[in-house]
């Protein structure tokens, strides 16, 4: 094969024409690489489509002074494969699931259950700003900044209202501050 007759230039160029050639010409090649590898149809079938999209996607790196194009080809397909078949061996089997959890998961989420509904009634007892602002980093996710951006508070005062809260929160559900003072185990 001539460095004229390289298809993977044109894909990286952009000529659709060439991934249809492309195709015709190492489709084969790849998908007896694939079955050997994998050894199981479906799962060869998902790996060609993968290794053509590397393929295209690392067309412009094939260098025909280095290596043919089918030995390139060969070279993606192949790391491609291998990745495939190790990220396979990584996935645990899949389980059937129980009918019913087991009494002690049950348990333990009507307690996690039970927890969370004790949380959300001491949470609403804070006063508004500090719940609000809670609620904005607990269940949003965001930082004291973005707090203090959205509510217009300085980031101090922000900081001071979930430390605050958190500590009347866990002060009614029976959770004492560790450190000194009353405020101090609060972070």
């Amino acid at each position: 094969m001539t460095v004229t007759d390289c298809l993977l230039p044109r894909i990286a160029a952009g000529d659709p024409a060439a991934v249809q050639v492309c195709i015709a010409r190492y489709g084969g090649l790849v998908w007896g690489l694939a079955r050997r590898f994998l050894g199981n149809a479906a799962d060869a079938e998902d790996a060609v489509q993968d290794v053509f999209i590397e393929l295209w996607k690392n067309a412009a790196r094939f260098d025909p002074q280095r290596a043919s194009e089918p030995t390139y080809v060969t070279m993606i397909a192949r790391r491609r494969l291998i990745d495939r078949k190790r990220r396979s061996a990584r996935v645990p089997a899949a389980q059937p699931l129980a009918e019913e959890p087991p009494a002690a998961e049950r348990t333990e989420r009507v307690e996690v259950e039970d927890e969370a509904a004790r949380a959300t009634a001491a949470l609403n007892e804070l006063r508004d700003e500090e719940r609000r602002v809670i609620q904005m980093a607990v269940y949003s996710g965001l930082t004291h900044e973005e707090i203090a951006a959205a509510t217009g508070l300085p980031v101090g005062t922000v900081k001071t209202h979930i430390r605050r809260g958190l500590i009347r929160v866990r002060e009614r559900l029976g959770h004492t501050p560790t450190g000194t003072g009353a405020e101090g185990g609060a972070q």
